[in-house]
């Protein structure tokens, strides 16, 4: 049996559909500012975390409560074209971390089975999928745009949002910023700019 590519499991599941493919699209935002601004990233990490973005709530398809752990169980049962089994690995472990707790190597079965590099790769790119998420509530486009400004002397990297319109409420991802602290070993902050090119 042909496996699906990461749209196509999502367009099967019809979960989420609109309100994943908007946190792809912040998350895509986040990785290039990240290799640009703050340290390389490689293609295939940027492959990992747009295949984590679109799967993350698959789980929601088995019910909400711990939805995220049942995604990773999803997502290694199921496959998805182009990618080998322990990247499948990566991939479900990127996903699991979106919410709740963090990665931890001592208790988590899967996680702590990757090896070094690969706990690495789950740590940068999920933490950025849990922040992406978190700056999307519901299924609607609030943010136009994300820059990054990073101040290497106080390692702290700031998050510069440009609302669509009226500021969005931005809590949620303020408190899923922890990944990616944990991840970059840096602190970060979020920011309002209006765009005055209107």
């Amino acid at each position: 049996m042909k496996k699906l590519n990461a749209e196509e499991i999502l367009t099967k599941y019809a979960i989420k559909v609109s309100h994943s493919r908007e946190v792809n699209r912040l998350a895509m935002m986040i990785f290039d500012e990240i290799d640009q601004k703050l340290r390389p990233l490689t293609p295939r990490e940027r492959e990992y975390l747009q295949a984590g973005a679109l799967l993350h709530d698959i789980g929601y398809f088995e019910g909400a409560e711990k939805h995220n752990k049942s995604t990773l169980k999803m997502i290694l049962t199921e496959g998805i074209e182009g990618f080998t089994p322990e990247e499948l690995k990566i991939i479900g472990c990127i996903c699991r971390y979106h919410r709740g707790s963090l990665p931890d190597k001592t208790k988590h079965e899967i996680y702590k089975d990757l090896e070094k590099k690969d706990r690495k790769i789950v740590k940068h790119i999920g933490g950025i999928l849990k922040l992406a998420d978190g700056l999307v509530r519901g299924d609607k486009q609030q943010i136009k745009n994300i820059n990054l400004e990073y101040n290497s002397e106080d390692n702290i990297v700031k998050f510069i949002l440009t609302p669509e319109n009226d500021l969005p409420d931005i809590n949620c991802a303020i408190r899923k910023r922890d990944l990616f602290e944990v991840g970059f070993k840096c602190q970060s902050i979020l920011v309002f700019e209006r765009d005055n090119t209107l």
